[in-house]
């Protein structure tokens, strides 16, 4: 027995021990079940608080990240976030690269996060910097956060001549998703082409495909509005729960019935969506001057149309979203808040999506979770009650990867209070926190 977590609280409220030998979780039993611990490593008294799996950062651009303290987006529009990164792009270096992103993984393994999907961009722009630099980190950071990197064509296929070729190059050099840009083509027929290839390239490869799909504020112009035809294409080469799509904004546009339609075809073809609330409401309905429209997918009808999802940052500190921090408890709160979800239960699938939902997505959800068999990736936050991981946003006292802390947290608050009689005032908010970058 290489560890054991005594008295963990679950978040469906019950107290276990969770016995954890070379990385795997071996037995999840009753606490104090199995009395005094014997042969083990290492004893982590939880004290009754929370543990949950460890986050999964479903959709992120590790690659762009940290971006606007060169150079903001000159108008908050999509089309101009766009175009300054692509300006950017043309300084990348692999050294400028892998600075900004290790800052980001370890922030990320701070808050939580054992997982990242990230979408570097692959364009001849850029080429294939990004790509090669998060292989690398991929590999550097293994015993830390697993990291799948996900060839993403930014610029499109057909608009940006070469792509193609790029695109099978990452995948060719290990590359372990193949992703699309779905609404950045000239014409609806070069959309739709674009999706083929993507999905050709899923077929030839072996890998899963992530698009970036239907990010507009509605339909009007046919190119953002591809959820229902790429569900068609899923459905027709059996790729069921091989496909992801991120943003798909424009659905919030539609009638309940049109929505409720999309949903279900998306459900029965096994495609999962991924909101991405911050880049979604900060990019939104920027030419509206009344009414303005926000654009994240209704969350709880997803839930009901029975559709795989999850929520990510996105992006972080750059000209898609200027704000930030690698933490999906920050980003599950705002998604509840506009969502529209509240109470218990709500907030409970909220988190999900951020866990076993998000395992899904990603598909590790055959070794992930609080169970027998599962990796012993796990998270101790630093409350004792279920209802408030979201609402509270506990520290993450200690972050595990196969059984190893690699990130702890402590915080030390002391509240002074005055003195009867004496005329000081009071003192709050004595706050220190011990972090450690977790890469060699």
């Amino acid at each position: 027995m290489d560890l054991i977590l005594r008295t963990a609280r679950l978040t469906d409220g019950r107290l276990v021990d969770v016995h954890v030998t070379d990385g795997t979780i071996v037995r999840v039993a009753d606490a104090g079940a199995d009395g005094a611990p014997t042969g083990a490593a290492d004893v982590v008294d939880c004290a009754g608080r929370v543990v949950i799996p460890g986050l999964i950062e479903a959709h992120l651009h590790v690659d762009k990240a940290l971006l606007d303290r060169e150079r903001p987006n000159p108008d908050g529009t999509l089309a101009g976030a766009i175009a300054v990164t692509g300006e950017l792009k043309r300084g990348f270096t692999h050294d400028s690269v892998r600075d900004r992103a290790r800052t980001l993984l370890d922030q990320a393994i701070t808050n939580g996060t054992t997982l990242v999907r990230a979408h570097p961009d692959v364009d001849p722009i850029v080429g294939l910097t990004g790509v090669e630099v998060l292989l690398g980190l991929r590999d550097e950071y293994r015993d830390a956060l697993d990291l799948q990197v996900v060839a993403f064509p930014q610029e499109g296929i057909a608009k940006a001549p070469g792509t193609l070729a790029l695109l099978r190059e990452a995948l060719a050099a290990g590359a372990d998703v193949i992703g699309g840009c779905t609404y950045n083509e000239a014409t609806l027929a070069a959309c739709h082409e674009h999706v083929e290839t993507v999905l050709d390239l899923a077929e030839e490869f072996g890998v899963p495909a992530d698009l970036h799909a239907d990010f507009a504020d509605d339909t009007s112009d046919p190119r953002f509005a591809l959820a229902g035809h790429i569900a068609d294409q899923v459905a027709a080469r059996g790729l069921q729960d091989r496909v992801a799509l991120g943003h798909v904004t424009s659905l919030a546009s539609l009638p309940r019935a049109s929505r409720t339609d999309l949903l279900l075809k998306l459900a029965a073809a096994g495609v999962a969506v991924v909101p991405l609330p911050a880049t979604d409401l900060h990019l939104g309905g920027r030419s509206d001057d009344h009414d303005v429209r926000r654009g994240v997918v209704p969350v709880r009808e997803l839930w009901a149309a029975g559709v795989t999802s999850a929520y990510s940052s996105n992006n972080v500190r750059n000209a898609f979203t200027p704000f930030g921090n690698a933490d999906m408890l920050d980003i599950g709160l705002l998604l509840a808040q506009v969502g529209h979800l509240s109470g218990p239960d709500d907030l409970a699938r909220v988190l999900e999506m951020a866990t076993a939902s998000a395992a899904g997505v990603v598909g590790v959800a055959d070794t992930y979770g609080i169970r027998p068999g599962a990796a012993a990736d796990l998270v101790v936050l630093s409350t004792t009650d279920p209802a408030g991981v979201l609402l509270d946003r506990p520290d993450r006292d200690l972050v595990l990867k196969r059984g190893r802390v690699v990130a702890e947290t402590t915080r030390t608050t002391r509240l002074t209070r005055p003195t009867p009689g004496l005329t000081t005032g009071l003192t709050t908010g004595l706050t220190t926190r011990s972090k450690e970058p977790i890469h060699a």
